[in-house]
């Protein structure tokens, strides 16, 4: 599978990836009752003034839009987590992010005074509080899978140090050329045992 090299397609995709499990999480919750309404219908409440309206279909399509945008958000900042503290331990990494971008964007649509749909009970919230662990898992996840090695090279501390490891690129060509790295410091003991055996 070719892996893309772009930080904001990747963070679109991952966050639609988990939009999508968002979503399901959140219908099972609404179906069996543990959540008084779905999350879109929450999300549609920010721009429309009742419950009824928020939820005849062009309430929930207006929350399904919102909600896409709000996932690749969150896709996009689940990216830049990944490229600045590694692809290493996936799992607690996306349960964090997830419940914390969830806690943050529940509590800025119910937080609207004009939001006249927003739950007000605990199990609502909780609802969506395990939707977004579980949007964070997936889209952590995702982005780990479908972004290149590229992007989750960690760059040099400072631009005066040569740096002690190869980038993904330097890696590649150098397996394509059959060459050594092109840092003295790198390779210098094995240059130095060769110089003496000669």
């Amino acid at each position: 599978m070719r892996k893309i090299n772009d930080r904001i397609l990747v963070g679109m995709l991952s966050g639609t990836a988990g939009m999508v499990a968002l979503t399901l999480v959140d219908v099972v919750s609404a179906k069996m009752k543990i959540s008084q309404r779905a999350y879109r219908t929450t999300a549609a409440g920010v721009w429309v003034s009742s419950r009824r309206e928020a939820e005849k279909w062009s309430g929930q399509l207006l929350g399904v839009m919102m909600n896409i945008g709000l996932s690749m958000v969150g896709g996009v900042g689940v990216v830049k987590m990944l490229t600045t503290f590694g692809r290493d331990k996936l799992v607690p990494k996306g349960i964090f992010f997830g419940a914390t971008f969830g806690s943050i964007t529940t509590s800025i649509l119910s937080g609207f005074a004009s939001n006249k749909v927003k739950p007000k009970d605990a199990m609502s919230n909780l609802s969506y509080l395990l939707a977004h662990a579980v949007f964070g898992l997936v889209s952590t996840f995702t982005a780990a899978k479908i972004g290149d090695d590229s992007l989750f090279d960690t760059s040099p501390q400072n631009d005066y140090s040569a740096p002690t490891k190869q980038t993904t690129e330097q890696l590649k060509e150098s397996k394509r050329n059959n060459m050594q790295p092109v840092y003295s410091d790198i390779n210098s003991n094995s240059n130095l045992e060769s110089s003496i055996l000669m």
